[in-house]
């Protein structure tokens, strides 16, 4: 029932604008909020951006849809001893690039990454007993964040420029690892056998193609935690836009729910069936987080450039990461990224690191040649 949530969250929106006033003039209400996650970026920025993200992506799940059975994504599925998965995960994450001694990972009903310092990082996942890729890849994306933070140079340690610049280049480094190298193939192979002794009998007739596709299983599904890296992007799509409205005064809470099935039905296509599928699945807008949503799609395009510019600056890196020598890549990600931490604003190290601003268009070559193989679609 989402009508006693919504005095609670116009509350939250009146906090937020006079929040916003603390800041002057500001071009739009959104940019202080957008501020607190990515120093000095603009809405006037991020707003075509997505736009064009949300533009291409909407064919590519469509054309998802009309081939759902194309990918099978049973090895992942089925009933999952959460002993196992704990023992699996643990070994997956040590396979990593972290610095024996200096991490942990724990069960939580949602999972997070936090550093207390670089070298104390604390990783969290969930044990799904009906569904062994929540856990799989939920660890991977959090060891990314790890990894990113204790790359960060010892100089620049317990000082304010000693932390990532934005959520959105923090998100970057969870997805490259997550989606560019857990979901694939090489990686696929050296799982196989974790899984195989950790769950005797359960995966002894899957090889490791088979693996992959069903780590790379996609389709439209109303819950954003849950969403695969295709649909991942209209969720928040969906967000940015209702957020926007809100705060341009153009929306009521009292109309979210029509508003987000009607955007969850334009976009990825399905109806959500009441409001814990919709308007209250998200802990962000309780919390008076606004402008935090964003951050997750700049930095699924910042990853899909920064990989892009891995393989340009050495062949071989990205082919000894298909090999699955994972120490190369991180070294990479710590000599062109991580040694900046927060010395410069976002859009200044974008210029720097990627040589020019963020963009849409390598992220969706990504989905579409990886997805377009899988789907029949190119």
């Amino acid at each position: 029932d989402a009508a006693p949530f919504f005095p609670a969250l116009r509350r939250n929106i009146e906090l937020s604008h006079r929040y916003v006033e603390c800041f002057g003039e500001v071009d739009h209400p959104y940019d202080a909020l957008l501020d607190d996650y990515e120093p000095e970026v603009r809405t006037a920025a991020v707003k075509p951006l997505l736009a064009e993200l949300r533009a291409g992506l909407v064919p590519i799940v469509a054309a998802v849809a009309e081939n759902p059975d194309a990918v099978d994504d049973a090895p992942l599925r089925g009933r999952f001893d959460p002993l196992a998965q704990e023992r699996a995960v643990k070994r997956v994450v040590a396979g990593l690039p972290l610095a024996d001694g200096t991490w942990r990972i724990d069960p939580t009903a949602h999972p997070f990454a936090t550093s207390i310092s670089h070298g104390d990082v604390r990783l969290t996942t969930k044990y799904d007993a009906d569904r062994l890729s929540y856990a799989l890849y939920s660890s991977i994306h959090e060891a990314g964040h790890g990894i990113y933070e204790s790359g960060i140079p010892a100089e620049l340690r317990r000082g304010p420029l000693g932390r990532p610049p934005s959520l959105g280049f923090h998100e970057s480094q969870s997805r490259l690892w997550e989606n560019w190298v857990g979901r694939s193939g090489p990686f696929a192979a050296s799982l196989l056998p974790i899984l195989r002794e950790e769950m005797p009998g359960r995966f002894d007739d899957v090889d490791a193609e088979a693996l992959r596709r069903a780590s790379c299983k996609a389709g439209p599904s109303p819950i954003r935690v849950e969403a695969d890296e295709v649909t991942y992007n209209l969720h928040i799509a969906l967000r940015f836009e209702l957020e926007l409205a809100l705060f341009e005064g153009t929306l009521e809470p009292a109309e979210l729910p029509e508003a987000w099935a009607e955007l969850t039905r334009s976009y990825l296509g399905i109806e959500i069936a009441d409001a814990s599928e919709g308007v209250l699945q998200d802990v962000h807008w309780a919390a008076g987080a606004f402008g935090y949503f964003p951050t997750y799609s700049l930095g699924n395009l910042i990853a899909a450039q920064l990989w892009e510019l891995a393989a340009a600056d050495d062949p071989a890196l990205t082919e000894k990461t298909a090999l699955g020598e994972l120490g190369p890549l991180r070294d990479w990600l710590v000599a062109k990224l991580h040694r900046h931490a927060g010395t410069m604003l976002p859009a200044e190290l974008a210029d720097h690191v990627l040589g020019g601003p963020i963009e849409a268009e390598p992220l969706l070559r990504h989905l579409r040649a990886r997805y377009g193989a899988l789907y029949g679609f190119i």
